[in-house]
Formats: structure tokens, C-alpha cells, sequence
């Protein structure tokens, strides 16, 4: 659903598209508009028209980095950023969209610097209050928090960000109530579906969740998806739904003919590293847990969701479902020559997003990866493959729960039955992959991870060829230095998390979609 302000200056910025005379800005505006209405292709068009047209104005550069925040390119989305600082660097939107992005990357000091810049330049901006607040409330920096959300509601009484820091520290600190005070003032006023209401509601459900009261909870978060679907709803002829997509792999897989793949890649790639982990499962098994546990290994580097695989990805996986199918046959055909390439282009991106060359080890943690496997069975045979496991019934419960950033998959997360559809999908791919791609998985399983943390971080070393070292006994210290840009941050910032069978306070509600998870509970012994 558009905002009816953007709505309107849309609609003059294309009337001077048509009459022939937009200017940069209104290439810009228009962009945002179309964007929004989801159709991303004509949307960057106009962007880069607009950077063409006005390469030095910094309102025009900042709403390209926007809209490529939005995208996910958040390496892009920065690099036009600092182009806007550059050419202004008193624009204070230019800062907070900075710190807006790198917050989203996980890189949260960078992201404060860049806020409390934009209130050296702009003293009451709520957005950028609000920026520090959220930052602090992660961390559980309680009078940061308060500091800065309280000075965003006094600029701006209706800010949710601020509203929702407050109410995270107020959970966090056992007065739910405090915080169902704070937020249900905020759903009245937002009367269209918005991701502030969704958020909002979300805060709603954890307050009745720690009161107990299992229905109310359950209910605002069932209003909070509603309002991220509503929200974030594109047509679906411009985007593939992310289930779809995985179905779509699925059938190249079953498609694909049997070829025997040359283990000899032809030589080292430059800036490979030494030992190679790709790190995946599902968003809420541990995945960001354990990437964090690898990351205190001395020499280790890793990436948190990154587009690693992108060049790889734009060759065999675009386009329709029979697109993909057509294109993964083909790909099992490929010989060395063509899909070199890849690889190297996969480790010149790995190195841009600040990973050494040549590191001791490298873990890519990404909990959709298995969507790639046919693709890493493929370009690196030598990698070794940790799944993430944990009881089906919690992960499609926190998946429902969490209020997500928008991306292509977490809007399979509006309702539970989407969910668990999502989550079959990928455990009917994974299972496929294993019979028919030469791969071995080795699985961390969430549950014995937390009551038997050495014992299993021994054998998940022994098995990716890594020595254990009693540095992974402290990732929660990684993991405030590194910075977590997943939903998980909250848990593993304080250390080893149990959170098994917090199902089964909603068992009721998750009745309906059992008969979809049953196979996969049995299958894997839960």
C-alpha cells in the first residue's frame, strides 16, 4: 500500500515525465512512487536516470541509496550514499539514510556514528532519535534507549521506532504492562497497514506473551503479519513468491540430468579461502548462533546473509519456474570454462564485503542457502556444509511470531499455514539435493548445541576441519563486536539461549498446520 503523500507527489512527478520535462528530482520521486506500486525494474530505470540528470544533488542520491537499501544491496545502497555526503555534506537525510543502511548490515557503531552525525546537523530529527533508540535497545542499553526515544516522541509523538525501543526494554525488564501502554496508542492512530503498525502490533503480542495470556498474543501477531502482508504486497507478476521460487528448484533439481561433475577445478581461485563453510537450515533454527561460535575462532571470517553467490544466482536462477528449470539443466551441462567465472566472482564479492583474502577460514552463514546447493555442489565441491537444525514446530512458530525486514521470503511468514508450506518446500529441496548432488551435510542440531555446547562444537570443528579453540565458548563477545543484523541479536548478544519447545504454550494454534510438519518431526526425530 503506498503512503497517500507519495501517492500524490508521484503522480506530478510522472505528469512531468509525460509532458517531457521532469528534472532529476522528479525521476527520483517518480521512482519512489513506482517502487512502491512494486515494479522494481522501471523504478532503478529511473533511478539511474535521475543520478544521470542530477549527479551532484544530494536528495536525489540518498533516494536511490533508499530504494537500494529496500533492495537488499545494501554495499550499493552506502556507496550512493556517501556519494550524496560528498556532494553535501551538511544534508543531515543523507546521514540518517547512512545509518539507517549500515544498521541494516549489522554494522551498529558505524550506524550510530552516522545518526548522531545527522543530529549534529539536525537536532530534531525524531528519525534519527529514534535510529540511536532502536540501536541501544538491541544491545539493552536502557538509558540510551530512553534518552533518545524519549526526545523522538517529544518531536514526534507518533514515532513507532522510539515507541517500540521503549517497549522492548520495558519486556525486557518483566513490565509488559509499561509497554502495552506505550504501543496500543500507536495501532489507534496508524489506521492503514503500514510495517510501523506491524512492528507495533508484534511488541503487542511479545507484552501478552510474557503476561502469559497466549490468545492475545497470538492474535496481535497474527494482526502484525496481516499488516506486513498488506504492507509490503507486490503484484505477483513482478515477483516471484519465495516458496514458488524454491518449488522452481526443486523441479530443476528433479530435472536435472545426471552428470558426473570433474572434481578438478583447474587451480586455486584468488583470495579462496583456506577452509570453506557455507552455513544454512532455516531463519530461527541457530544458524546466526553458530555463526557467531565460528567467527571467535582465531583466523576465522564470516558474512551474515550476503548475496554471495549473485553472479552464479543471475545465470541459473532467474526468470520464471521454467526459466530455472531450463537453465539449472543446462548449468549440469556447463563445462569448467563457463562457470569459472562464477567462482571467481563469488570470492571477489566475498573479499569487497571485507573479508580477508586468503583467510584461515571463511564461514558463509546464510539460513536459505540450501536453496543454492546444487550451485555449491557444483562451483566448490572442497566446501564444507553445516546444516542448522532445530524442532520444525519452533521454527515455524518463531518465524510467525518475529517481526522481519522485508524480503522476498519473509513474506511467506504472513500467515502460519504460509509459513509452514515455506518450510516444507525448503526441507523437501534440501532432502532432494542430499540424495542427488554429491554433497555430505554435517547437522548441528539446536537442541543438543545449547545443553551440550562442547561436545558439539568439537564435533562440528572435527567435521569442517577447523580446531577448537575454548574462544567459541565466548561468541556472545563476537557477537557485540561484530555486530548482528539478524532477528536472532537479542538472544545472542546475552549468551547461550535455550529456546526449545516454545511451542508448545500455542499448540492450539498451531494445530491447524501440523498435518504439514508432522513427516518433517518424525523425520528428524523431534
Amino acid at each position: 500500500m503506498i503512503d497517500p503523500a507519495l501517492a500524490h507527489a508521484a503522480a506530478e512527478a510522472e505528469a512531468a515525465l509525460a509532458a517531457g520535462h521532469a528534472d532529476g528530482y522528479d525521476c527520483m520521486v517518480a521512482a519512489l512512487g513506482r517502487n512502491a506500486r512494486g515494479d522494481t525494474t522501471s523504478a532503478e530505470t529511473l533511478f539511474t536516470r535521475a543520478r544521470d540528470l542530477a549527479p551532484d544533488d544530494p536528495a536525489v542520491l540518498t533516494g536511490f541509496a533508499q530504494f537500494l537499501r529496500q533492495q537488499g544491496r545494501l554495499r550499493d545502497a552506502v556507496e550512493i550514499c556517501d556519494a550524496a555526503i560528498r556532494a553535501e555534506p551538511t544534508y543531515a537525510d543523507a546521514w540518517i539514510e547512512r545509518g539507517t543502511i549500515l544498521s541494516g548490515g549489522g554494522s551498529d557503531r558505524a550506524a550510530s556514528e552516522s545518526f548522531a552525525h545527522a543530529l549534529s546537523l539536525a537536532p530534531h530529527a525524531a528519525v534519527a532519535h529514534a535510529g540511536l533508540a532502536a540501536l541501544a535497545s538491541k544491545t539493552g542499553d536502557a538509558d540510551v534507549v530512553r534518552e533518545h526515544a524519549r526526545a523522538a516522541l517529544a518531536i514526534d509523538a507518533a514515532n513507532v521506532v522510539s515507541a517500540a525501543a521503549l517497549a522492548r526494554i520495558e519486556i525486557e525488564a518483566g513490565q509488559p504492562g509499561v509497554a502495552l501502554d506505550l504501543l496500543r496508542p500507536m495501532v489507534v492512530r496508524l489506521r492503514e497497514p503500514s510495517n510501523d503498525r506491524s512492528l507495533a502490533w508484534s511488541l503487542i503480542g511479545d507484552a501478552h506473551d510474557k503476561l502469559g495470556e497466549c490468545d492475545k498474543a497470538f492474535a496481535a501477531y497474527a494482526r502484525s503479519k496481516a499488516d506486513f502482508g498488506a504492507a509490503n504486497a507486490v503484484p505477483t507478476q513482478t515477483i516471484m513468491r519465495h516458496s514458488a521460487f524454491v518449488r522452481a528448484i526443486t523441479a530443476g533439481l528433479e530435472a536435472m540430468p545426471t552428470v558426473r561433475w570433474p572434481e578438478d577445478r583447474g587451480g586455486a581461485v584468488a583470495g579462496e579461502a583456506n577452509v570453506h563453510v557455507f552455513l544454512f537450515g532455516y531463519p530461527r533454527s541457530g544458524t546466526t548462533l553458530v555463526e557467531n561460535v565460528l567467527a571467535s575462532l582465531p583466523g576465522v571470517a564470516a558474512l551474515e546473509e550476503r548475496p554471495t553467490l549473485a553472479t552464479a544466482d543471475t545465470a541459473v536462477l532467474a526468470g520464471d519456474a521454467a526459466s530455472i528449470v531450463d537453465r539449472m539443466a543446462a548449468f549440469a551441462r556447463a563445462d569448467e570454462a563457463e562457470i569459472a567465472p562464477w567462482r571467481q566472482a563469488y570470492w571477489t564479492k566475498v573479499a569487497e564485503s571485507g573479508v580477508p583474502p586468503g583467510a584461515p577460514g571463511f564461514v558463509d552463514m546464510d539460513p536459505l542457502k540450501g536453496t543454492r546447493l546444487p550451485l555449491i555442489a557444483r562451483l566448490f565441491p572442497g566446501a564444507r556444509l553445516l546444516r542448522m537444525m532445530r524442532d520444525p514446530r519452533d521454527v515455524v512458530w518463531s518465524c510467525f511470531r518475529t517481526h522481519f525486514a522485508v524480503t522476498s521470503n519473509t513474506l511467506d511468514f504472513t500467515t502460519l499455514e504460509d509459513t509452514a508450506r515455506h518450510y516444507d518446500a525448503l526441507m523437501r529441496l534440501t532432502a532432494l539435493a542430499e540424495q542427488r548432488l554429491p554433497i555430505v551435510l554435517h547437522e548441528v542440531r539446536y537442541d543438543c548445541l545449547v545443553r551440550n555446547f562442547d561436545t558439539e562444537t568439537r564435533a562440528m570443528c572435527a567435521a569442517i576441519g577447523l580446531p577448537w579453540n575454548a574462544a567459541m565458548r565466548r561468541f556472545d563477545r563476537t557477537a557485540n563486536a561484530r555486530g548482528v543484523a539478524t532477528a536472532s541479536v537479542g538472544q545472542v548478544r546475552k549468551g547461550l539461549y535455550d529456546g526449545t519447545r516454545q511451542w508448545e504454550r500455542y499448540a492450539e494454534q498451531l494445530a491447524p498446520v501440523m498435518p504439514i510438519l508432522a513427516p518433517w518431526i518424525e523425520r528428524f526425530d523431534y
